[in-house]
């Protein structure tokens, strides 16, 4: 990828950052600080690799989809 070209593979973000103590990883997110503080400067492949690791971590740690569609359900038991 050149350096002017934007990269495609867009953020998990949903602006809620609250780390979980136990499991290390964001709960809006759920990825982990490295992969958050990697993530601006990651080629396309390293941000693919991030998304495979934060589906497993959200479908183990959230499966009702309370940090899913872009909002925080705090209703939600984890």
């Amino acid at each position: 990828m050149s350096r002017g070209q934007a990269q495609s593979v867009a953020s998990p973000c949903i602006n809620v950052c609250k780390m979980d103590d136990d499991g290390g990883f964001c709960l809006g997110c759920f990825r982990t600080i490295d992969e958050i503080a990697v993530w601006s400067r990651a080629p396309d492949e390293q941000r693919l690799r991030i998304l495979v690791a934060v589906e497993r971590r959200r479908v183990q740690h959230d499966p009702a989809g309370c940090a899913s569609g872009g909002e925080f359900r705090g209703d939600c038991e984890r």
